[in-house]
C-alpha cells in the first residue's frame, strides 16, 4: 500500500525545486557576469591594441618623414657634390659639355618631370639623376624617365640625350646593371666624384 503524499511533502518538495531553481539562477547570474567581465576584458585589449597600433602608426609617420627627410638632404648633397664636376666628367668622355642645370623641372606633356643636374653643349646633353644609395630599381627609373624626356621638354627634341646615375653609395652589381643598361656610373672618388664606365663602355643616346 503507498503512502499518500501530505502537503507537507508537496511543500519539501516545492521548496528542493524552488532551491534547485534559485541555484540555476545563481549559476546563470554568475556565467553572466563572467561573460559580461570577459567581454569587458576584450573591449579593454581591443582598445588597448587600439591605442599601440594608433602610437605605431605615428611612429612609423614620424620615422619615414625623418628617413625621407635624410634621403632628401643626402640627395641634395649628392646633386651639389656632382654638379661642379659634370663638365670636368663628360668633357674627359668625349661630351664638351660646358654648362649645367641643377633640378630642371617640367610639366609639359602631362609628364611631370625633374632631372637632378642636367648639363648641356651643342647638340649634346647629359641628364644625372642623384641618389645617396644607388639601386637597380633606380636606374630602371632613369631610364624610364629618358625615354619621355623630350616629351617633357621638347626644346631638346633635336639633342642626343645621355643618361648618368650617380650615389655616395653604388654596390658593383648596381654599377654593372647600369653600364649594361647604357648609363653613365658616377660615384665619390677621394674628394671628389669620378665616372666608373671603362673604355669598352657604349653609352645609349634618347
Amino acid at each position: 500500500m503507498s503512502t499518500p503524499v501530505t502537503i507537507e511533502d508537496i511543500y519539501e518538495l516545492f521548496r528542493i525545486s524552488q532551491q534547485q531553481a534559485d541555484r540555476r539562477a545563481a549559476e546563470a547570474d554568475r556565467r553572466a557576469a563572467e561573460a559580461d567581465r570577459r567581454a569587458a576584458e576584450a573591449d579593454r585589449r581591443a582598445a588597448e591594441a587600439d591605442r599601440r597600433l594608433e602610437k605605431l602608426e605615428r611612429t612609423v609617420e614620424n620615422t619615414n618623414r625623418a628617413v625621407n627627410g635624410l634621403t632628401t638632404r643626402w640627395g641634395r648633397f649628392v646633386e651639389e657634390l656632382v654638379r661642379p664636376a659634370v663638365v670636368r666628367l663628360f668633357q674627359a668622355k668625349g661630351l664638351n659639355i660646358n654648362r649645367t642645370v641643377l633640378r630642371m623641372h617640367s610639366d609639359r606633356g602631362n609628364i611631370p618631370m625633374e632631372i637632378d643636374v642636367f648639363g648641356v653643349n651643342g647638340m649634346n646633353a647629359i641628364a644625372v639623376e642623384c641618389k645617396s644609395r644607388l639601386s637597380n630599381d633606380d636606374v630602371d627609373e632613369m631610364r624610364d624617365r629618358l625615354s619621355k624626356f623630350k616629351q617633357a621638354f621638347p626644346e631638346y627634341s633635336d639633342y642626343r640625350i645621355f643618361g648618368a646615375v650617380a650615389g655616395i653609395e653604388v654596390d658593383d652589381n648596381v654599377g654593372r646593371y647600369a653600364y649594361q643598361k647604357g648609363l653613365y656610373v658616377i660615384k665619390p672618388s677621394g674628394e671628389t666624384v669620378e665616372i666608373i664606365n671603362d673604355e669598352k663602355f657604349q653609352a645609349i643616346s634618347w
